[in-house]
């Protein structure tokens, strides 16, 4: 309610306060910090339900928590109040594009500015919309999120990526495997074009200088037949397109909170916390198998590593977990699974 006034606030509340009234006998009423808190008895199994689904209605207003203390039903609501410094968001989105414009350039023979625009741009396309998806769903939803915050950063690509920031509570499991699934479609759609686009751009490499060379995924290698480019040699705005199958494969990877977890504790609920402590020491042994088989260094032992540190993580409760995902976000799971696979490489980088 950025902006709200102290009586918009209060009618919003007293809206909220007429909504509980239809599904719990309210036996006590207490004012808090920006909020109430209804000791309430539920009119019925159903009417919890119920109420837990349209629950949803009042979240972009408030963060809303339920549950049970010493026997008693207790339902808190908390105005939310926008204090996001937007020029934060600004800033560092600036800061992105000189230092990923900056790495661009140096990827030509004359450290050409107009080039490594074209990266920046790719780069920034690509990692922003996979946040932008996140954003977009979550919204449907009326949960609150943040606009991107993107990282400048002096690496390969000249940033670590982008985030958001989730507020208030996840209303059901449709929503969090809406709002977990839609970053990585809307950024491998996003990533498919650049490097489209990218295969068709000539490129004439740095002279006597450092070559990487790249392990492609099956995605690219199929852009790659049906493009079909002259050179070898792969133009920066293509690197950002295998960038961005990159971070969707990792983003998958079933583990905490990243993307992938999100789908998992969607799709199977608190069996999710199985899987995401089993998987970093399948990746791990993964890897090292793949070494072992290959002589080649794998990417998925330090992928291992880092998901042993989301896996410690716990994920957060929907308001409603009773309800499993329809059969329609089960078959996009599959397909956002093997999507993941056409994303992977086992070892994407060869100096």
């Amino acid at each position: 309610m950025r902006g709200a006034s102290l009586s918009e606030r209060l009618e919003k509340l007293a809206e909220f306060r007429r909504f509980v009234d239809e599904y719990f006998d309210v036996y006590d009423e207490e004012k808090i910090a920006s909020g109430i808190r209804l000791y309430v008895k539920p009119k019925s199994r159903e009417n919890f339900e119920i109420f837990k689904e349209k629950i949803v209605e009042f979240l972009p207003y408030f963060n809303v928590e339920f549950g049970y203390v010493y026997g008693e039903a207790i339902i808190e609501a908390k105005v939310i109040e926008d204090k996001e410094r937007r020029w934060i968001n600004l800033l560092l989105l600036i800061a992105t594009f000189a230092s990923t414009t900056f790495v661009g350039a140096s990827f030509t023979p004359d450290f050409n500015f107009f080039e490594g625009l074209k990266f920046s741009l790719a780069i920034i396309f690509v990692l922003g919309s996979h946040e932008m998806g996140h954003f977009i769903a979550a919204r449907r939803w009326g949960m609150k999120t943040s606009l991107p915050y993107f990282i400048p950063f002096p690496t390969i690509v000249g940033t670590l990526g982008a985030v958001i920031r989730h507020k208030g509570p996840i209303p059901n499991r449709k929503a969090l495997f809406d709002v977990g699934v839609s970053g990585p479609l809307v950024g491998v759609v996003a990533s498919v074009i650049i490097t489209a686009i990218g295969l068709t751009i000539p490129y004439q490499p740095v002279e006597n200088g450092t070559y990487i060379e790249l392990g492609t995924p099956l995605l690219f290698d199929a852009i790659s037949y049906i493009v079909n480019p002259e050179s070898e040699f792969i133009h920066p705005v293509a690197f950002a397109g295998w960038v961005g199958m990159l971070v969707t494969f990792f983003n998958l990877i079933p583990v905490g909170q990243l993307d992938g977890g999100h789908v998992m504790r969607a799709l199977i609920g608190e069996r999710a916390n199985n899987v995401s402590k089993l998987m970093p020491a399948v990746l791990i042994f993964g890897g090292w198998l793949y070494t072992y088989l290959s002589g080649e260094s794998s990417i998925l032992i330090f992928w291992g590593v880092i998901a042993l540190i989301f896996s410690f993580q716990q994920h957060p409760k929907p308001l409603n977990d009773s309800i499993p995902v329809d059969r329609k976000r089960v078959i996009t799971g599959v397909f956002t699974l093997i999507l993941a696979i056409l994303c992977f490489n086992p070892t994407p980088i060869k100096v």
